[in-house]
């Protein structure tokens, strides 16, 4: 007897249920799973990698970090150091295409600027929501530290 015999309707129902729900599980397991890219500087101009401000004291200076393209758009931060430490995160580049990305940057761009003054580094959490922003703002302060040489 075949499993979708024409006498047992109720069978021929659950079977093909249960292969619309599994096709559809697969589906959505299916997600792009990429890592951000760097720009380097070889692609780009080289003041914008790292730059002393102009006026500031032999122990103070500013470097931009490198551009880390995410998902949802390029993310760059913007590092002041005073005698060696951290003394503010800017971010320079960071989604804001459409009103989402400027909502959910207004809440996860402080968290992260707090977060990294903080700990003085670039070893800071992820902010729930805004992962691949927050991925890209670490990667890129790590670039700005990296090019100060801390």
């Amino acid at each position: 007897m075949h499993a979708l015999n024409k006498h047992r309707p109720l069978r021929r129902i659950v079977l093909a249920s249960a292969a619309t729900v599994s096709g559809m599980v697969l589906l959505l397991a299916l997600k792009p799973h990429t890592a951000p890219t760097v720009v380097t500087a070889s692609t780009r101009a080289p003041a914008a990698s790292s730059s002393a401000s102009p006026g500031t004291a032999a122990g103070s200076r500013t470097v931009t970090g490198d551009t880390v393209q995410t998902r949802w758009g390029p993310v760059r931060v913007r590092v002041a150091l005073k005698d060696g430490r951290l003394t503010d995160v800017t971010a320079v580049d960071y989604p804001q295409d459409n009103p989402r990305d400027r909502e959910i940057n207004s809440y996860a761009l402080p968290r992260l600027r707090s977060e990294a003054l903080e700990a003085q580094s670039a070893e800071i959490d992820s902010v729930s929501g805004a992962t691949y922003t927050s991925d890209g703002y670490r990667r890129s302060l790590q670039s700005a530290l990296d090019s100060a040489g801390l």
